[in-house]
């Protein structure tokens, strides 16, 4: 009970010397302004907040992290309390301070007390002492006193330094070991070396002597100097080494970065597929690597496939054929298999010929011949115009073409109005229909044109396209700068367009609403030239669009 009443009193002093009991409280209108500050700075109309460092603060972060507590008294918005205080943060001493091992250059004179009495150094007990036992102890011969270790001072060691096993551990120890066995690890390359010299220089000389004992030796010696498959072997050195990869080749999945290119499978280190398809100007044989299919397909590989092949319909015949265990036997049959067909093909193609004849039809014309290949050089300009040589004539097909009828200029099909077909000299929708000129055209039908305005579809075909179109881009450029002046001088204009579109709008409605007719349901051919909506067009549309998610939208604004 003592100690709680105290401790009551204790906080209850640190309160009083606390100035203020916490943030005055806000009013509502204070409440209302700050929120609306708030909701400004998160929408970037306002500045954030900086703290006392200058740095903005996050207008996101939430009120109950922006705000310090009350006791901590800060002044403006601040960040600090969120912090890791500095006097919070523990420091330890570095590894060398603590374990520094070895002895110091200090040597007593004379005897100190609390010392080893047999060696007369400070830092341990006689019992700790790890030299010789001395026959007189320096604590009664007063010479030859030891020097002082190293004892760390109060060390201040974190959980894993107190539990690491090799800290202190001086690596300089492990190098003499590493030195120590690469002498000895040379010394036995120099013996081995020198035996195996020793070895071949004795066996070419009993070789001259053993040519008597037959092939069986020979046949010994060839398997000792086999290498398999990925591996090399030195007879001299008795090592095996892997074929790896060269270091300066370039690997298979670096020579296309593209994610569609061909597929790496790293499993096996193998890509089938070419993965420089886009380098169509160079053949697969100039590429540095074209997959490994191409190499499947390349040399003799479709030879050995063949006789591959060979042997297993053999084998299924009944024919005892092996290409891995009899590979010349194998080889030679197929040889002959392959005259025989050949015989047997030109066998029955004369048996043919003799029979029908038809001989001349065999001997097949050039290649110059069959693509038609000439010396006609034609020269055109940019605009597709032939400015050397003739233009190449069209074959004409096996129907009448251009065929005019009944006084037309032009052939049935030519103009297309109201979803009938007809002549476009005449307008005459009729087939059979005698042509009269421009009499029968209509005023719906006759384009009327006024003389202010230059017709627009006119294309200057002697100027290339880039040049034509960076006329079209300076143009729309200008008739934007034209009308954000006339927005400018006259800032009612946009809203008299606007209010046109919607009455245009409105009555366009009222027509189909009338009618009983959908525009939505209008034929997929109709003959409706539509061009790109303008913005006050896309404004009255978004205006008059029909918001189903909108719970409000059945109501009307009666006020």
């Amino acid at each position: 009970f003592f100690i709680q009443s105290n401790l009551s009193k204790q906080v209850s002093g640190a309160m009083s010397e606390v100035k203020d009991d916490g943030p005055p409280k806000k009013s509502r209108e204070d409440y209302r302004k700050q929120k609306e500050l708030d909701e400004a700075r998160k929408s970037g109309l306002e500045p954030a907040e900086q703290d006392e460092f200058g740095v903005d603060i996050n207008p996101h972060i939430p009120q109950y992290i922006k705000d310090s507590p009350w006791y901590l008294q800060m002044e403006g918005p601040t960040l600090t309390h969120q912090r890791i205080q500095p006097e919070t943060v523990k420091t330890f001493d570095d590894v060398d301070k603590i374990y520094k091992k070895g002895v110091t250059n200090k040597t007593a004179t004379k005897f100190r007390k609390g010392a080893c009495t047999n060696c007369g150094a400070i830092t341990h007990k006689k019992i700790d002492c790890l030299e010789k036992p001395r026959k007189i102890g320096a604590r009664w011969s007063g010479k030859d006193f030891a020097p002082d270790e190293f004892i760390p001072e109060n060390p201040n060691i974190d959980f894993e330094g107190k539990r690491d096993r090799w800290i202190g551990y001086d690596t300089t120890a492990h190098d003499e070991i590493l030195e120590e066995f690469a002498k000895v690890e040379k010394v036995k390359q120099q013996l081995k070396a020198e035996s195996l010299n020793n070895n071949e220089r004795i066996r070419q000389e009993t070789q001259s002597k053993s040519d008597s004992e037959g092939d069986e030796e020979d046949e010994y010696k060839y398997t000792e100097g086999a290498n398999m498959p990925g591996t090399k072997f030195d007879n001299k050195k008795r090592q095996t080494v892997r074929n790896l990869r060269i270091r300066e080749d370039t690997a298979k999945y670096l020579l296309n970065l593209n994610e569609h290119s061909a597929h790496y499978d790293p499993k096996s280190r193998s890509m089938r597929d070419n993965p420089l398809k886009d380098l169509a100007h160079k053949k697969p044989s100039e590429l540095s690597f074209a997959g490994e299919n191409f190499v499947r397909s390349t040399g003799q590989v479709k030879e050995i496939t063949k006789l591959q092949l060979f042997s297993w319909e053999a084998g299924q015949r009944g024919s005892n054929v092996h290409l891995q265990a009899e590979p010349t036997k194998a080889a030679l049959l197929h040889q002959e298999y392959v005259k025989r067909k050949d015989e047997f093909k030109d066998e029955v193609s004369n048996s043919i010929v003799e029979k029908y004849g038809g001989e001349e039809h065999l001997k097949a014309p050039p290649k110059e011949l069959l693509f038609a290949a000439t010396e006609e050089y034609v020269e055109y300009s940019r605009t597709g115009k032939i400015v050397k040589g003739q233009e190449k004539v069209v074959p004409k097909s096996k129907y009448q073409e251009d065929v005019y009828v009944n006084g037309h200029s032009a052939v049935y099909g030519s103009y297309f109005s109201g979803g009938r077909w007809g002549y476009k000299c005449c307008r005459a929708v009729q087939k059979q229909a005698y042509c009269t000129g421009g009499a029968s055209r209509t005023g719906a039908d006759v384009p009327q044109r006024s003389e202010e305005v230059e017709p627009t579809n006119q294309v200057d075909r002697s100027k290339p396209l880039i040049e034509l179109h960076q006329e079209k881009m300076v143009e729309e450029r200008k008739k934007k700068k034209q009308q954000l002046k006339e927005e400018k001088e006259n800032p009612l204009a946009r809203e008299e367009r606007l209010k046109k579109v919607l009455a245009q709008i409105d009555a366009k409605a009222a027509e189909e609403a009338a009618a009983g007719s959908d525009e939505r349901k209008r034929k997929y051919n109709s003959m409706i030239e539509e061009s790109a909506p303008t913005e006050e067009e896309m404004e009255a549309y978004k205006l008059r669009k029909h918001m189903a998610a909108d719970p409000m939208s059945k109501f009307k604004d009666t006020t």
